[in-house]
């Protein structure tokens, strides 16, 4: 018999090597440069045994990166392109602080030249803004232009953003991810290097169209991952394929190692975030509303993606499954995590790598995948083979005398001839099927092995189940019938033979779902259940009267310290309930013994404090002889209690004097208020000034009258 075991080759595994910041390329050369280890690998595997590899993983310091700026033309980024048009050189100066070999290029996009994307009309052809209220003249609607190569040059970069303008579409969402996939695919075009951390920066203030939306155009054709650039480097399958989709966009960036930075203002910011969680290594940055904050943007996310070590599997069978446990710088193992963050510069990480075959669907067939960390042009290549057979199959007997010369003896197990059956082939065919089938009942009228079988040659061959195995002369048992417990035949803790549970040992229990260890009844003083109850399957069971999780608590109980206390105080200072008659004498009969000091390491101290406050020691020990020894101290701990009549007087005093302090001021302030009130009373008096009048009721005592008629009369005359 032969067990072949699952195999791990290292075919090759550069160690890692790096240089320090400003000497990257004119000393050492990027071919010298070696991030991962190790580099290829071969696996063997049986189905159902693991094998495990290790991977590390280097951040290299003062690696190269190309940054592509992918810009959002539409009307709506007509300030933030005012603001980034002298981007290239203070850029270039802030990356510089991170990487000595830094380049630049630039694109942008608005959406698909169909309707009803644009307005197709002719007199919108030239100038899509051509009834704007702001803007009246635009340059035309294009889908994606790819205006500068990357390149080192961040005065040329200034000088093509100075041409750029904005232009319009119909709707709100832009064609960003038509734009995204042409700069991730377009390797020669836009100048990707090999060797470098790439960088693509989508800036935009809009959500974007997604796969079908195209249908809306009548573009039923799905987008096919390529580089449709055309001579003017323009997108040139605008009007023949559908928006890419999510997957597709993260298929395509991990292929070229891209990194994702989406720049995107706050009203879009969750939509973009969910986007980012959907493509590996996509990471999101708020922009402000004229893209002020872009230096700083970007500097994060390249900070935020140099710290982040993460890794991917690429063109992994269906039918291997992979899992990862990471080794970070803090020194703790994550198992299931493939990801670190907070890596330094030039700092190492690990991972270990566990690979498992789930079945022999690819038997003998070699086939190759990759596990590379996202970002990086390195990668591990492992080519991979399941071996489902033995070596020994090709050693195999036909009418082998172990298979009764009727069958092939193949590692050690007769495959019979069709004429014969049985272990051994021992059993013509013939002869098993005409003899009768008696052997194989467990009595008169039983079916033959139970149902559960074959009978063969008078023997029961019992068949097995998806829930376990049959077993017994007539197979009329099994291992999976007995009771389950939390969901485990007999609790996990024995074995089900023929429908009965044998325990385990320490395991007890019609299923055995009860302990025999006693480890969880135990107290703080050593004891089981505090002596108080019984341990009954890893619990206690608590007499009357206590309780706890091990009896320990138990209000009614008396204590041996309470049991001792009445004794200590009749017999040492003539007290307590005990001290009146003859009682003390006759339920008090062993000694106590007076000491200075009380050893509490050895002895049960004891402390009460009796009714006139006074505390008192003793302590209670067995003898090797089992009797209660007595150690008390001779005097009781009393402490002087208040004294109660000089603290009644001086509260007394106190309030009284605050009462007469308070008096005398309400006093003082009511006279100081009423000589105020005076005061002014007689100013005001002195002030007043009167005139001389008369009564307009007084009549004077003489009063003149004139008679009319005695004057006209008079007048005659």
């Amino acid at each position: 018999m032969e067990a072949p075991q699952s195999e791990v080759s290292l075919l090759q595994a550069v160690p890692h090597n790096h240089w320090q910041h400003g000497e990257s390329l004119r000393e050492h050369g990027m071919g010298n440069l070696t991030q991962l280890s190790p580099q290829n690998i071969a696996l063997t595997l049986r189905p159902g045994q693991k094998v495990r590899f290790p991977i590390s993983v280097l951040q290299a310091e003062d690696y190269p990166v190309d940054l592509y700026y992918l810009m959002d033309l539409s009307l709506s980024m007509h300030n933030d392109l005012h603001t980034i048009r002298d981007l290239g050189p203070v850029l270039a100066d802030q990356m510089a602080k991170l990487t000595s070999n830094f380049r630049l290029g630039f694109g942008s996009f608005v959406d698909k030249l169909v309707s009803p994307f644009i307005n197709v009309a002719e007199r919108y052809q030239q100038n899509p803004c051509a009834e704007g209220r702001v803007f009246r003249n635009c340059p035309p609607t294009f889908a994606y232009n790819h205006i500068l190569s990357l390149t080192a040059d961040t005065e040329h970069f200034r000088q093509e953003l100075m041409k750029q303008k904005v232009s319009a579409n119909r709707d709100s969402p832009e064609g960003g991810f038509d734009a995204m996939l042409q700069a991730a695919v377009c390797v020669e075009q836009l100048g990707w290097r090999k060797e470098a951390t790439h960088l693509l920066l989508m800036a935009t203030d809009a959500s974007s169209h997604l796969p079908l939306d195209g249908r809306i155009a009548g573009l039923l054709q799905p987008h096919d991952g390529r580089c449709h650039l055309n001579s003017e480097n323009l997108y040139s399958a605008t009007d023949k394929l559908d928006y890419p989709s999510l997957g597709l966009l993260g298929e395509k960036f991990s292929e070229n190692n891209i990194n994702l930075i989406f720049a995107i203002t706050d009203k879009v910011a969750e939509m973009y975030k969910v986007y980012s969680d959907l493509i590996p290594g996509a990471t999101v940055g708020i922009l402000a509303d004229d893209s002020s904050n872009i230096i700083k943007l970007i500097v994060e996310a390249y900070n935020k993606i140099r710290s982040k070590v993460e890794l991917e599997a690429l063109e992994q069978p269906e039918d291997i499954s992979l899992m990862f446990t990471a080794l970070c710088g803090d020194g703790q193992l994550q198992p299931g995590q493939r990801f670190c963050h907070n890596v330094k510069l030039g700092e190492t990480v690990s991972f270990e790598v566990e690979v498992e075959a789930k079945g022999c669907a690819e038997h003998g067939r070699s086939r190759n995948f990759m596990i590379k960390p996202l970002g990086m042009t390195e990668a591990l290549h492992i080519s991979l083979r399941v071996d489902c057979g033995c070596s020994c199959l090709a050693e195999a007997q036909d009418n082998s005398s172990e298979c009764s010369n009727a069958g092939t003896l193949e590692c050690g197990v007769c495959r019979c001839n069709p004429s014969h059956i049985g272990p051994t082939c021992e059993c013509p065919q013939k002869s098993a099927l005409s003899a009768g089938h008696d052997a194989c009942r467990e009595g008169e009228g039983k079916p033959v092995c139970s149902r559960r079988g074959d009978c063969i040659c008078g023997t029961c061959v019992c068949h097995t189940s998806e829930y376990g195995n049959f077993n017994g002369n007539f197979c009329e048992c099994d291992d999976f019938s007995c009771d389950n417990f939390q969901g485990k035949i007999c609790s996990g803790h024995g074995s089900c033979q023929c429908g009965i549970c044998k325990c385990d040992a320490n395991w007890t229990g019609e299923i055995c779902n009860c302990s025999q260890n006693e480890a969880a009844c135990l107290a703080t003083d050593g004891t089981v259940c505090s002596k108080r109850g019984k341990c009954v399957c890893g619990r206690c069971i608590c007499d009357e009267g206590s309780h706890g999780n091990t009896c320990d608590k138990c209000p009614s109980c008396t204590d041996i310290c309470s049991a001792q206390r009445d004794c200590v105080e009749c017999k040492l200072f003539n007290a307590g309930p005990l001290a009146s008659g003859q009682e003390c004498e006759m339920r008090c009969s062993g000694t106590i013994t007076v000491v200075d000091n009380i050893d509490s390491s050895i002895e049960q101290l004891c402390t009460y404090k009796d009714d006139d406050g006074c505390v008192m020691h003793f302590a209670l020990f067995e003898s090797p002889e089992g009797y209660l020894n007595i150690t008390a101290l001779q005097n009781k701990e009393c402490t002087e209690g208040p004294k109660v009549l000089p603290v009644v007087l001086a509260v007394t005093s106190t309030v009284l004097g605050l009462g007469l302090l308070a008096l005398l001021i309400w006093k003082l302030l009511v006279s100081l208020h009423d000589r105020r009130e005076v005061a002014r009373f007689i100013q005001e008096q002195g002030k007043a000034c009167w005139e001389a009048e008369t009564n307009p009721i007084y009549k004077g005592t003489v009063s003149t009258f004139t008679n009319v008629a005695y004057a006209s009369s008079n007048s005659k005359q």
